[in-house]
């Protein structure tokens, strides 16, 4: 099964009084939708924005694993661990808040700011914080994020270039920047597909095309 869902159609937060406008792939806060909770692993994928000094404030996370990737600007992230870091185009950040962890998430730059922030929950509770970042990911190349049971790449496709989707039992895919198309839909910056059970699928991109590409296993227990 192919779901496919529009950028347009994502639940809009933030505070964009304070420089903060976010957008939600999934359920949350005042958003509430019983039937857009999770996919797999996956219980939140947001698109943040963050004006210069903007930011937000010191809070808490606990059992769930924090991945962030980076589309344009600096982020500035601290935590109560005592991590302090700044996370940049092409890096992915990623922070187990296992028993608990307190974190900033800024934008101390003078950029504008824009980065994809992912939530997934972990298979077993508890254990210690920690706080890693992969300088450059390689094209195409593996993050294991083991506590989840998930895997991600980052494809950046040429014009026309295909990318075979991996045949697991749940494929996220997010588009980041640029137009692609998946079978008969077409997907531009901001959609993203979720595949059920599929094997054989193939990801084409109509112009250049940058995607986050999750693969997911068993599914793990509600946070």
């Amino acid at each position: 099964m192919i779901q496919v869902h529009a950028g347009a159609e994502r639940y809009r937060g933030g505070d964009p009084e304070t420089g903060i406008e976010t957008l939600h792939a999934f359920s949350f806060g005042p958003h509430y939708d019983p039937a857009n909770l999770r996919f797999g692993a996956l219980i939140a994928c947001n698109e943040e924005r963050l004006a210069p000094g903007a930011g937000f404030d010191e809070h808490p996370h606990r059992d769930t694993e924090i991945v962030t990737w980076v589309v344009e600007g600096e982020l500035t992230h601290r935590d109560s661990t005592g991590h302090e870091t700044t996370v940049r185009p092409g890096d992915l950040a990623r922070l187990t808040a296992a028993d608990g962890v307190r974190h900033i998430e800024r934008n101390d730059g003078p950029a504008p700011l824009c980065f994809v922030q992912m939530w997934l929950a972990p298979t077993e509770f508890g254990g210690t914080p920690a706080y890693d970042v992969v300088r450059g990911l390689a094209d195409d190349a593996p993050y294991a994020v083991p506590r989840a049971g998930a895997t991600v790449r980052i494809r950046r496709l040429a014009p026309g270039e295909s990318t075979a989707l991996p045949a697991a039992p749940r494929v996220y895919v997010q588009v980041v920047r640029g137009e692609a198309r998946l079978g008969g839909e077409a997907l531009a910056a901001g959609d993203a597909a979720r595949l059920t059970d599929e094997s054989g699928v193939r990801l084409r991109a109509e112009g250049s095309a940058e995607c986050l590409i999750w693969e997911m296993g068993a599914e793990p227990r509600y946070v």
